[in-house]
Parts: C-alpha cells; sequence; structure tokens
C-alpha cells in the first residue's frame, strides 16, 4: 500500500477510535445509558420478526409489507455475514482500555453494524409505506446506531456504513419491487 494512502488510513482509525471514545462518555449518565440499552435491544431480531409477522394485521397493505421486509431482511444478513466474517473488525472495547461493553455483544466482530443495518433498512421500507411515520421511524433508526457507539459496542463508521448498507438495501428492495 503507498505510504500516502496508508497514512490516511490510519489517520482516519485513529478518528474513528476517538470518536468512539468521546460518545462513550455519555455511558456514565445511567438515565441516558438506560435509555440507549433499551433503543438497542428493541432494536434486536425479534423486532423485526414481529413486525413482519404483526403487519399484514396492522395495515392494508401490510401483506406486501410483511413480504418486502423479509426479503430485506434476508438481503441485510447476507450482506452482514459476509462483511462481518471478511473485516473481522475488533470491537472498541477490546482495542482501548476506557471503552466497556454496556451490553452484552451478539458476536465477535464489529463491522458493520447489524442492529443500525438493520434499522435503517426498515425505517427506509416502512417509511416509504408509511410517510407519517417517517419522522419516528428514522429517529429510531438514529437512536439505535448513536446507542451502538455509546454502549462501547461498535466504532461511529460501523454504524455508519450500517446506516448506509441499511438505506441502500433497503432502496434497491423497494426499486426491484
Amino acid at each position: 500500500m503507498p505510504p500516502w494512502l496508508d497514512s490516511g488510513r490510519l489517520r482516519g482509525a485513529e478518528l474513528d477510535l476517538r470518536g468512539a471514545q468521546a460518545l462513550h462518555r455519555a455511558a456514565a449518565r445511567p438515565l441516558l445509558l438506560h435509555l440507549l440499552a433499551l433503543c438497542s435491544r428493541l432494536a434486536d431480531g425479534p423486532l423485526w420478526v414481529a413486525l413482519i409477522v404483526l403487519l399484514p394485521w396492522l395495515s392494508e397493505g401490510g401483506g406486501r409489507e410483511a413480504g418486502l421486509m423479509l426479503l430485506l431482511g434476508a438481503v441485510n444478513l447476507a450482506v452482514y455475514y459476509t462483511l462481518k466474517r471478511s473485516t473481522r473488525r475488533q470491537r472498541p472495547f477490546e482495542r482501548c482500555h476506557d471503552i466497556r461493553a454496556c451490553l452484552k455483544v451478539p458476536d465477535a466482530f464489529s463491522f458493520p453494524s447489524g442492529h443500525t443495518l438493520h434499522a435503517f433498512a426498515f425505517a427506509m421500507l416502512l417509511a416509504s409505506f408509511h410517510p407519517a411515520l417517517a419522522p419516528l421511524l428514522w429517529g429510531f433508526a438514529a437512536l439505535v446506531g448513536l446507542s451502538r457507539v455509546v454502549l462501547g459496542l461498535h466504532f461511529p463508521s460501523d454504524v455508519l456504513f450500517g446506516a448506509l448498507l441499511g438505506t441502500a438495501t433497503a432502496s434497491l428492495v423497494r426499486l426491484v419491487h
């Protein structure tokens, strides 16, 4: 790798670590910690499965929406596992002594944030069907992403790429169907 490219990568990694440290300081506030832990737990897989199961009964076009969410979930899992296994990036609490994991981690690697990927993907898809819910959906997705960094589980770039990937996969699924 050319030295100029490697030095840029190293500067980016240092900024990412500093961002993780700065945001993780918010975990010292118990009320904020509990709120963000709740957001993170709500974004675990069972929420998305429950939405897929309940959508046919919640709205007129819910069966179609549930089918697209199921397809989106499958696409996201394929992207997620491919990237997790190929990048094998350590989590912030493993790389920095002043960051601790505030929740149990679902897997060994950090990149990308699967919670953020799914939250943004489902926010994008559901907001396209229910525009009135868009502020709530996008707000929740943003809180999920923030929570993953504050809780010491991801770097900011993990969350950023998770959000971008989720938005892209949802756009692709919506475009195809």
